[in-house]
């Protein structure tokens, strides 16, 4: 049984990686020397040429990258790293919700360690050479520290909730478990924006202006009640811009990067805004906050039915049996229907782009959006001509164009 599992493991490990590097290589080939007509004026030819060399730099970063985490997890499969750092768990206390807490602390750990200089090369080397990267070295550093903290409570406190569940409830673990991720992922949705950002960025409210004037105008037209309207100092790390829908019912806010503000006309930010509140008012946001909580569940469900299983710790190579050893093995053999499911929200999201781009339609504001979209893209040196097989697994938002097209559709 040990060697099925095992070679299950390493098969899907396998395939993972095998599709990932295919799809990357067809989105790096789809090149085209000249954009389609909906999207010649979004780069001149020397912007296009730069896009095109920040797409293969990070394509070929990516390649490193990946493949470098590829050998490392088949390191620690083929070597029994897990069962060595499950044995140096063990040492520390033999209490089960420890023993996971100090197993995955060590794991969390040894990842940020080796991934740590990969980081300060897209950042350092790779956003510097093309002008986007605003983070200074101080950032940096409190960034991970605040990390570290984060990940210890919110993370910690979630898996020794959990582990707790399954030492006093057996396979029952996993409905008490579920509730708890409901109230946290309720929670979150509320407060993430008021609680959590402010740890790593200032959000102050948009002050009196004629953005301001617009957008409330905008909201009473659209039947919106809109009270919080926060700046973010996204400049603090990147050029690059955004904006984004937070928390729920009396705690709803919009955020807007203060890039996006320098970057877009009043009538643009306007028109990106209309978009958010399309989400809202399509209750996009509360539809994948349940979808979510469905998909937990059953996550969770599938694991009380094969935590129990001593094959899974000894396919990582421990003749102990524990439920961190049978969580990261899980981890992997779930990854199939992961992928699936992953696929199926990507096909949610996009739906719900078309959806919100048509709210902003309904409002005589396609033209704005366009534009908006246009800007953006540029700034951001988006690749404007992705693959569609690569679309199809890995974007929640549809392309640039096909988002134009349908902005223009009668």
């Amino acid at each position: 049984m040990y060697n099925t599992v095992f070679y299950i493991i390493v098969l899907i490990v396998i395939i993972d990686f095998v599709l990932e590097r295919i799809l990357d290589f067809l989105n790096s080939r789809n090149f085209s020397p000249e954009l389609p007509d909906d999207l010649k004026d979004v780069y001149d030819a020397d912007q296009y040429r730069k896009q095109q060399e920040y797409k293969k730099t990070n394509d070929r970063f990516t390649i490193i990258t990946s493949s470098f985490s590829f050998v490392i997890i088949m390191l620690m499969l083929f070597l029994g790293g897990f069962s060595l750092v499950d044995s140096w768990a063990r040492e520390v206390t033999q209490h089960p919700v420890l023993i996971a807490l100090v197993f995955f602390a060590i794991l969390a750990l040894a990842s940020d360690i080796i991934n740590t200089p990969f980081s300060i090369v897209d950042i350092f080397v790779i956003e510097e050479r093309f002008g986007f990267n605003k983070t200074t070295l101080r950032t940096f550093v409190l960034d991970k520290i605040k990390g570290w903290g984060l990940g210890a409570l919110i993370g910690g406190g979630l898996l020794a909730l959990v582990v707790w569940f399954y030492t006093q409830t057996g396979s029952m673990f996993w409905i008490y478990a579920w509730i708890a991720a409901t109230v946290f992922s309720v929670f979150m949705a509320l407060f993430y924006s008021s609680l959590i950002v402010p740890l790593f960025n200032k959000q102050t409210p948009l002050p009196e202006s004629e953005l301001r004037d617009a957008i409330h105008q905008f909201s009473r037209k659209a039947g919106f009640r809109l009270e919080n309207i926060y700046v973010i100092d996204g400049s603090k790390r990147s050029t690059k811009a955004n904006a984004y829908f937070a928390g729920l019912g009396p705690k709803k806010r919009i955020v807007l990067y203060d890039t996006l503000i320098q970057d877009l006309t009043t009538e643009e930010l306007v028109a990106v805004l209309a978009h958010e509140i399309g989400h809202y008012k399509k209750k996009h946001t509360l539809k994948g906050i349940v979808i979510g909580i469905f998909l937990t569940g059953f996550t969770l469900f599938i694991l009380s039915l094969l935590i129990d299983n001593p094959a899974l710790s000894e396919a990582l190579g421990s003749e102990r049996t524990g439920f961190h050893l049978g969580l990261i093995a899980f981890g992997i053999l779930y990854s199939p229907i992961s992928l699936v499911t992953g696929l199926l929200m990507n096909h949610f999201s996009r739906r719900n782009e078309y959806a919100a781009d048509r709210f902003v339609k309904d409002h005589g504001h396609e033209e704005n959006l366009i534009n908006a979209l246009k800007k953006l893209s540029s700034k951001n040196l988006s690749n404007l001509t992705p693959h569609p097989v690569y679309v199809f697994f890995h974007y929640s938002h549809p392309t640039l164009l096909q988002r134009i097209q349908a902005l223009k559709k009668i």
